[in-house]
């Protein structure tokens, strides 16, 4: 098998394979709406505890070391694998969901009262 890139692996490839592997495995029986949503709140737990108390700074660092890399990797893909599944499961088009909270987003926060601020788009 080919390995996977993010330049050629399509979302759709990803989602085939994510629920290729659930139903080796009979596991939609357990993919709930509520149980896909806590175990990738779970997940992004886990990705956070890599950081956790760490400053900005220190958590730049944290993420480039290569032993505490390829275990952060593993969460992220946790997270990943799980928003994919709940898609599967709910039958969202994550394409579409990103394009339309982009555009959402790009209405909330305009460039010109944005660039370089952290600030809610309430507090802008």
């Amino acid at each position: 098998m080919a390995a996977l890139n993010d330049s050629t692996t399509t979302i759709s490839d990803l989602k085939a394979r994510v629920l290729a592997f659930v139903r080796e495995r009979d596991w939609e029986q357990f993919h709930t709406p509520k149980n896909l949503s806590m175990a990738l709140a779970a997940e992004t737990g886990e990705l956070m505890e890599h950081f956790l108390w760490a400053t900005p700074a220190e958590s730049q660092v944290i993420a480039n070391e290569p032993a505490k890399r390829a275990k952060i990797a593993d969460e992220l893909a946790d997270v990943v694998i799980y928003a994919l599944e709940f898609a599967n499961i709910t039958g969202l088009d994550v394409a579409a969901a990103i394009e339309a909270k982009m555009a959402a987003n790009a209405k909330k926060y305009p460039v010109e009262k944005s660039r370089g601020r952290s600030d809610k788009y309430t507090e802008l």
